[in-house]
């Protein structure tokens, strides 16, 4: 009998970085699940990609914002396994999703602490204990968080503390999941130059030019030096990693 197919569910994957997380998976041959806020045709095309590779995959709308949407994507991803795979569960979940804004301490208003909270913590939090249950012993669980857990970079003092909590979350998750056989790991990008955060890196040749002399490598991260790690630790070969903070930055601040 085959050896079925692995599944794995990545947020916010159909650009950016958690495109390139999403390619990087099928190139394992592991079909794929990703989500969308609000451009079905670059999401449309990332499953186009991936199954030109001869894997399997499908886009589905998810607004971390929205916290009551949660339950009925929940219920629609279900039933994809279901319509798609003949399945009820899956193997890996990359919570990626995620919204950038740079503003000073001083300038943070409750509407944009909140709208931070729901994606990068509260929203994590719960979807992923809304899944948990569906994947199946040997899964994993990716977290993606931030260089500037470690170092402080002004300006991101919201987005920084929520992928903080992440980060000791995650080490939760590991301990009270590993008698499920399910692993979880941190991985935290340090600069990287793609659209988030309104193309904050590409747009200013200046700060790309600054970050890219703190990097012992003389350069910011592209998409494909996060995507190849996270597809890493969806494989075999990483089963005993686990409860880490894996920092994918090219040794910035070191």
């Amino acid at each position: 009998m085959p050896t079925p197919t692995k599944i794995a569910l990545v947020t916010g994957g159909s650009r950016g970085l958690g495109k390139d997380m999403a390619l990087s998976i099928a190139r394992k041959g592991m079909d794929v699940i990703l989500t969308y806020l609000s451009n079905h045709t670059d999401a449309q095309n990332t499953v186009n990609e991936i199954e030109d590779m001869g894997q399997k995959a499908v886009a589905l709308h998810l607004d971390m914002k929205d916290f009551d949407s949660l339950d009925n994507f929940v219920a629609r991803f279900k039933a994809l396994l279901e319509s798609e795979w003949d399945t009820a569960s899956f193997d890996f979940l990359v919570n990626n999703a995620g919204m950038g804004a740079t503003v000073p301490f001083m300038q943070v208003t409750e509407e944009l602490f909140t709208d931070f909270l729901n994606v990068h913590f509260k929203g994590i939090y719960f979807l992923t204990q809304k899944l948990v249950p569906s994947i199946n012993p040997g899964g994993r669980i990716i977290n993606i968080s931030t260089g500037t857990t470690r170092f402080s970079n002004p300006g991101y003092s919201v987005y920084a503390s929520m992928k903080g909590a992440i980060e000791v979350f995650t080490k939760y998750l590991a301990k009270e999941l590993g008698p499920k056989g399910i692993g979880a790991n941190v991985v935290a990008p340090g600069p990287v130059e793609t659209d988030f955060n309104n193309a904050a890196i590409r747009s200013n040749p200046q700060m790309k030019e600054r970050l890219s002399s703190l990097s012992p490598l003389g350069r910011v991260g592209n998409a494909d030096d996060i995507g190849a790690v996270v597809a890493f630790l969806c494989t075999e070969d990483a089963r005993w990693i686990n409860a880490q903070r894996i920092e994918v930055s090219g040794g910035i601040n070191s």
